[in-house]
């Protein structure tokens, strides 16, 4: 459907075919007349449908031929990037369009908490703001939101997973009653509609393909012990045409671990994760947009909202811990009805959440054999789960291409081994949790104090027995 069919204004139409929107996609043909209509909307759609869009356009169209003499618009959002990434929409439009827009996050600087203070003062038409900063100014006594026409919740299920619901609830009193609301997820969940019955009325509701991912995209599963999840990496992307792929992990420890072994592979990469500085967050995703280097490796906060043109793959370094994280994960390739490959590493303790995937999504996925000359993988038993040992922890029970044998009995009664224990790891590979660092060669006898554990042993109370010091088994020792 072409977009003046909505009985746009010319200056928004304009701004449309400058940013290169040629015809509205699914979500925009149904969410764009309800939002012009002014009624209140709960829309669920997969990833990268174009949701943003769909109510940026009619809300624009709206704000700028208002003539407001205040904040009319706020768009509450889970993660910075996102906030920025919408706000450079604005930006885009607003340049046919007279609308003005501030991104309100944590994370930045003390002369851009000003700059947030001053627009929040002076009232822009629009503001897209992370829960937590917006409370943050708001307990400060100087926001205005009295007036406000338009609430949109933006990937409002993330924002409750990242437990924003209180803050959610305190902003939404702080509204008038009498405004349009616009809640977008790309899952349903339960809490969802709860919350939409609290700040919604009489809603209308679009759904497309509810939590499964693009058609486009190719989505394959490994089954690989960690030790062999980065010489894996190596393969494929050797083999593979990658233009450009994220790879994503669940731990943010891992990110540094992951770049620095990609970088002696000879690859170009950076890493992205929530302990990097705004400004190095935005480096790093501007140098991959502008193609400075062909691999991204983040945590989940770039899984959502963030769009990236033409990711040719995106790589689950291991499972994530919820289906619909995987649903936004792949999301980020096969983008706008192209195509993209979607990888993913699964480790013998996270088989079970690949059987929750295919129930959300509705098919199996295909689990490829490892090349040739990677040793044995994990055999797929989607009924075992090992608590407390999350993905990546490099624990391991099968034990890879590890000889086997040795006292099973003794193994059995300590836990399973880590991963690779008994054998060289991979340069550069992550050191499993709880592995600690080698100690230098020489350092056994000399680094450590004799009298350690007798003066520890000394300082309890006096009343109880104290355990014998050469005892290997008490927990001084361990």
């Amino acid at each position: 459907m072409d977009f003046r069919s909505f009985n746009l204004h010319d200056d928004v139409l304009t701004g449309i075919e400058s940013m290169g929107y040629n015809t509205a996609t699914p979500v925009q043909e149904q969410a764009i007349p309800l939002i012009l209509e002014g009624k209140d909307m709960i829309a669920c759609a997969q990833t990268g449908t174009g949701k943003t869009a769909a109510y940026l356009l009619p809300l624009i169209d709206r704000i700028s031929h208002a003539n407001y003499n205040h904040t009319s618009t706020l768009i509450l959002v889970p993660t910075r990037e996102l906030a920025k990434q919408i706000d450079e929409q604005v930006e885009g439009l607003g340049y046919f369009a007279p609308v003005s827009s501030i991104a309100i996050y944590g994370g930045s600087k003390g002369d851009e908490w000003d700059q947030q203070k001053r627009a929040l003062t002076s009232g822009a038409d629009i503001i897209i703001a992370t829960p937590g900063r917006l409370m943050s100014h708001m307990a400060m006594g100087y926001v205005k939101l009295d007036q406000l026409n338009y609430l949109v919740l933006d990937e409002a299920d993330k924002m409750l997973d990242m437990g924003f619901m209180d803050d959610i609830l305190k902003i939404v009193r702080a509204l008038p009653k009498n405004r349009q609301t616009l809640l977008f997820s790309a899952t349903m969940p339960k809490k969802i509609r709860d919350l939409s019955q609290q700040i919604l009325k009489d809603p209308e509701q679009i759904n497309l393909a509810i939590s499964k991912p693009a058609e486009g995209i190719d989505q394959r599963l490994y089954l690989t012990y960690d030790n062999q999840k980065l010489p894996l990496l190596e393969h494929i992307l050797r083999q593979l045409d990658v233009q450009n792929m994220i790879i994503f992990t669940s731990r943010k420890s891992n990110v540094s671990q992951i770049v620095r072994s990609l970088r002696k592979m000879g690859f170009g990469a950076e890493g992205i994760q929530s302990d990097l500085t705004q400004e190095e967050r935005e480096k790093a995703l501007q140098g991959f947009k502008n193609k400075q280097y062909q691999i991204l490796v983040a945590t989940d906060i770039l899984s959502r909202g963030i769009d990236i043109d033409s990711l040719s793959h995106v790589v689950n370094f291991d499972m994530p811990q919820d289906a619909e994280d995987y649903v936004h994960r792949v999301g980020r390739t096969a983008r706008a009805a192209s195509t993209g490959m979607a990888i993913t590493f699964v480790n013998e303790k996270d088989m079970y959440r690949v059987s929750k995937v295919e129930r959300l999504i509705e098919r199996e996925l295909p689990k490829l054999p490892l090349p040739e000359g990677f040793g044995a993988a994990p055999a797929y038993d989607p009924t075992r789960r090992d608590f407390g040992h999350g993905s990546g922890s490099g624990r391991s029970h099968g034990g890879g291409n590890r000889p086997g044998g040795g006292n099973r009995d003794r193994n059995k009664r300590r836990g399973p081994r880590p991963e690779g224990a008994g054998e060289p790891r991979q340069e550069g590979s992550p050191r499993p949790e709880g592995e600690r660092a080698p100690r230098p060669e020489g350092q056994a006898a000399e680094g450590r104090n004799p009298n350690r554990n007798r003066n520890r042993n000394r300082n309890r109370n006096k009343s109880s027995n104290p355990k014998p010091q050469n005892n290997p088994q008490t927990p001084a020792q361990e």
